[in-house]
């Protein structure tokens, strides 16, 4: 079993455990399990110029991201924005971790959209 810690600006630390031989479906550890965002984050091409946004409101998933980078916690988000939940900031988060992943498995011919 490994441990590794990550020490973030906030001090606080984050310890991940790998078990081997365990997939993420067995291993109570994993926080890598893939998540369905397809009914809370849409793009609809007449809506914030067809990106991509959560429940089909206005609010775009870079709208959060950029929250979340500028230091807001996901507690201030849902207090700014009391129609957003906790599961709708996760589907943010996954989204953007699926489509970053499908960006870095472009052949090196084809560039991003």
């Amino acid at each position: 079993m490994q441990a590794s810690n990550f020490c973030s600006s906030r001090s606080s630390v984050v310890v991940s455990v790998e078990l081997p031989g365990l997939s993420c479906k067995m291993n109570p550890f994993c926080y890598h399990a893939p998540m369905d965002y397809s009914k809370i984050i849409t793009i609809e091409p007449g809506k914030r110029s067809g990106k991509p946004t959560i429940r089909g409101t206005r609010m775009t998933v870079t709208d959060v991201l950029e929250y979340l980078a500028g230091g807001m916690t996901e507690e201030e988000i849902l207090s700014d924005f009391p129609d957003l939940t906790a599961e709708d900031i996760k589907a943010c988060l996954a989204f953007a971790a699926d489509r970053e992943r499908k960006l870095a498995t472009l052949p090196e011919h084809e560039t991003a959209l």
